[in-house]
């Protein structure tokens, strides 16, 4: 196996098991955290972590995972290692749909909304922006937590089907 295929592999297993990290870390403890402070403080400590993600640490794995999971999966195609390459190329299309598209679709338009709220002084009503916002809004991230591990499983099963020969 060339170097260009192992440094691929390595590649797109670390930006899938990155983004799912991110997305689980949001269903495990940052959400439980926010829904149990006050929701004027989950507002604005929302719209502080939602406005701070766009940087160049968050961009490669949200964004290059499905390109790099794409390439890795073409040279094994190449290279003959055709089982290796489907998975590679299924974990890249399930990311794809169910964590990126679905993230730009639902997610990124809920925070975008949350973006414009000026925070209530009233604690009713800030509990009332927060549970509407809250609920859908960890449904969705755990839906796209769920589709970035299965992402990842199936690169590793890519990268344990390569002790099989390639298909000639």
């Amino acid at each position: 196996m060339s170097k260009m295929i192992s440094t691929m592999i390595s590649l797109s297993l670390i930006l899938c098991a990155a983004i799912f990290g991110f997305f689980y870390a949001w269903v495990c403890s940052t959400m439980w955290g926010l829904d149990a402070a006050d929701p004027r403080i989950a507002i604005s400590a929302m719209q502080a972590m939602n406005a701070s993600v766009r940087n160049a640490v968050f961009a490669p794995a949200f964004f290059g995972t499905p390109v790099v999971l794409a390439v890795t999966a073409a040279l094994l195609w190449a290279r003959d290692y055709k089982t290796s390459a489907k998975f590679f190329a299924l974990s890249g299309a399930v990311y794809l749909c169910f964590g990126l598209v679905l993230t730009m679709a639902v997610n990124v338009p809920m925070n975008e909304a949350l973006a414009r709220i000026v925070v209530p002084e009233n604690l009713e009503a800030a509990k009332t922006i927060w549970q509407d916002y809250s609920k859908p809004w960890q449904f969705w991230n755990q839906s796209r937590t769920i589709a970035s591990g299965l992402a990842f499983l199936l690169a590793v099963i890519g990268t344990l089907k390569l002790s099989a020969r390639p298909q000639l």
